[in-house]
């Protein structure tokens, strides 16, 4: 069942929403200061393209990943999570569009703090 979702993510717009994380990491990552958001961004971009099976787990936070996520939410994680926010809550007005809306709640939380946060399959019993 996962495959299903996570194909019909793909076909309408996890691709290009994972394609455009890529890029943006990329260009982050050509200066040294940058690496660490460019790495969060790939982050994103691994959630993006197949986000049905996957679960963010927060480790122990420290206090760098607070002051980095404290930087992230100034400098636009805010308004990338309220943007999947929005889209979640449009997309879960229909009863079918409720699987994808719950990805995008789950986006919308990892966009709003990355650092510290690990992106894992979730397990099958």
């Amino acid at each position: 069942m996962r495959l299903i979702l996570n194909i019909f993510w793909l076909l309408f717009g996890g691709l290009f929403s994972a394609l455009g994380w890529v890029l943006t990491g990329c260009l982050w990552c050509i200066t040294v200061v940058g690496i660490p958001v460019g790495l969060q961004c790939f982050k994103l971009a691994s959630i993006s393209l197949d986000p049905f099976g996957k679960e963010i787990v927060y480790d122990d936070e420290n206090a760098v990943s607070f002051l980095l996520n404290i930087l992230w939410i100034i400098f636009g994680g805010i308004e990338m999570a309220i943007g999947n926010a929005l889209i979640g809550i449009i997309l879960c007005i229909t009863v079918i569009g409720i699987p994808w809306g719950k990805q995008y709640f789950k986006i919308a939380k990892l966009s709003l703090m990355p650092f510290g946060a690990r992106v894992e399959r979730e397990h099958i019993l």
